[in-house]
């Protein structure tokens, strides 16, 4: 039975959460506003959790849709009870409480990927993953002067979907490319899904054995998704699990893999009626794929169902390189949106746009300025990442705003780490609201700057052209990066060239 509840809205209340893909139209409840969550149908993490400024919260542990319209939110399409809680003071407490259903696990993903930043050979290789591109990539890193990190060998590194070897003739020594990099510095991820290609030896294997999901007639299930048609790993079956196990640890004993960047378990590729082990909602399925992530402390993450407060590192989805909503003008909300849904480790897109497809078609004309914004509005993300080689697509100058960037998150790393274990502590995120962390100051509606931790007020620019940029400072005295000091609550316009990354420390 399908159940409903309407809420009436108070005055000026405004509510946060269901999936992290529309943080950008955050918060709500001004305009009419609609989201499906069962099942979940956006490219990004999600949880069935909707949390409101003037202390309230909904939960429900089956997914359900809801709807704002007319002064009333409304909630339906729910197999499950509908948790409503009220009475606390504003938006962090209703957070605080509601978190009894995603409780922090007090641990963190591998430390590097908060102290350094990241590098993934997607968007400078894209399909073309072959073991001397990759080598020059890593070089080329350290000869520009970037710190080495954590380095994502992406997809078509391996023979096929579902055989996870290195293909023979795109790597003619894995083990000793595996060597090099780990000389150089990096840890080594490589890129892993659940589908398995159903031409192929490996699929026949799955089949006989029932490993693989099956359709409500009782076959194979094959689905299309970017990359053509597939079966699906059954993950609700133990044995299935032991297997996929023994592929990746055999990859970590034999090359000294370090992790696995786990992608392509949106729900959208499963149905309700699919014949598994365990009967299961269709978003269930990404919530066991991260269960089964998650015993690999080095892990990425891009879709997700109720695992906040779990050590994953949360991936936002692929953005274009474009300035709107698409494109940067989506890292601060959305990342924002991860942290108040418990997704507390989180990740921006690849710098410059991990969209290949829009990459591409912008790769004779790259927008540098856009670039380098990227850059900056990563660097005091919890995690960063690049692809596109910044010394290769940008002039020397765009290029040196990048490193300093890099450098800067660098610098950061200890302080960044340090908000990553109290998180694992406390569930708190690592980069907030300001409504979150200054409630009722007027606030509410600023989603194009950011707090980390509770000290440091970070002002990307996210609009082409700005050279200034206005700064809403809470109740405090804040020392900008440039020196100077500003005393809050006021609005400040400052200068923000291209040079520059605003953001303040709160010194009392």
């Amino acid at each position: 039975m399908n159940k409903q509840i309407s809420i009436e809205l108070l005055e000026n209340e405004y509510w946060w959460g269901g999936t992290v893909s529309d943080g950008v139209s955050m918060p709500f409840g001004e305009k009419k506003f609609k989201r499906k969550l069962n099942p979940v149908n956006t490219p990004n993490q999600a949880n069935p959790i909707l949390l409101s400024n003037k202390g309230r919260y909904i939960w429900s542990e089956q997914p359900f849709d809801f709807e704002f319209t007319e002064g009333l939110l409304k909630i339906y399409n729910c197999s499950g009870e509908i948790m409503k809680a009220e009475g606390y003071q504003d938006l962090r407490e209703a957070y605080a409480a509601a978190q009894i259903y995603f409780p922090p696990d007090g641990n963190i993903p591998e430390p590097l990927m908060f102290t350094a930043p990241q590098y993934n050979t997607w968007i400078e290789l894209m399909y073309d993953q072959e073991e001397e591109k990759i080598l020059e990539y890593a070089e080329a890193i350290i000869n520009n002067g970037m710190s080495p990190g954590i380095l994502m060998i992406d997809d078509n590194w391996q023979e096929d979907y579902g055989v996870w070897q290195f293909h023979p003739q795109r790597f003619k020594n894995p083990k000793k490319m595996v060597d090099r990099l780990h000389e150089l510095g990096f840890k080594v991820m490589l890129w892993t899904c659940p589908f398995v290609s159903p031409d192929s030896s490996t699929y026949r294997y799955l089949a006989k054995e029932g490993l693989l999901i099956k359709n409500k007639e009782g076959s194979p299930a094959i689905r299309e998704w970017w990359n053509g048609y597939s079966a699906i790993l059954d993950l609700t079956n133990p044995d299935t699990i032991a297997w996929y196990k023994e592929q990746l640890d055999t990859l970590m004993n034999e090359y000294q893999i370090d992790g696995f960047k786990f992608d392509a378990g949106d729900s959208v590729y499963y149905r309700n009626d699919d014949l598994c082990a365990e009967s299961i909602h269709a978003n269930e399925h990404a919530e066991y794929f991260a269960r089964f992530g998650l015993q690999y402390s080095l892990n990425e993450f891009r879709a997700c169902w109720k695992m906040a407060g779990k050590a994953i590192g949360q991936r936002l989805c692929d953005k274009a390189h474009s300035w709107g909503e698409g494109g940067l003008g989506s890292l601060i909300p959305n990342g924002l949106a991860q942290g108040l849904m418990g997704y507390s480790f989180t990740c921006p897109d690849m710098i410059g746009g991990g969209e290949y497809q829009n990459f591409l078609a912008n790769s004779e004309n790259l927008d540098q300025e856009l670039f380098v914004r990227y850059a900056q509005c990563s660097a005091l993300f919890p995690m960063m990442q690049f692809s596109a080689a910044p010394w290769r697509v940008l002039d020397q100058e765009h290029f040196q705003y990048c490193l300093e960037a890099a450098n800067l998150h660098h610098q950061f790393g200890e302080e960044i780490l340090a908000l990553a274990n109290h998180a694992a502590e406390t569930g708190e995120p690592m980069i907030r609201y300001m409504e979150y962390s200054f409630p009722n100051q007027g606030l509410t509606n600023i989603k194009d700057q950011f707090m980390l931790g509770n000290d440091i007020l970070v002002a990307p620019v996210v609009k082409k052209g700005m050279t200034k940029r206005l700064i809403h400072f809470p109740v405090g005295s804040w020392k900008g990066d440039d020196g100077s000091v500003v005393e809050g609550p006021c609005e400040r316009e400052v200068d923000a060239p291209l040079s520059r990354l605003p953001w303040y420390r709160k010194m009392s």
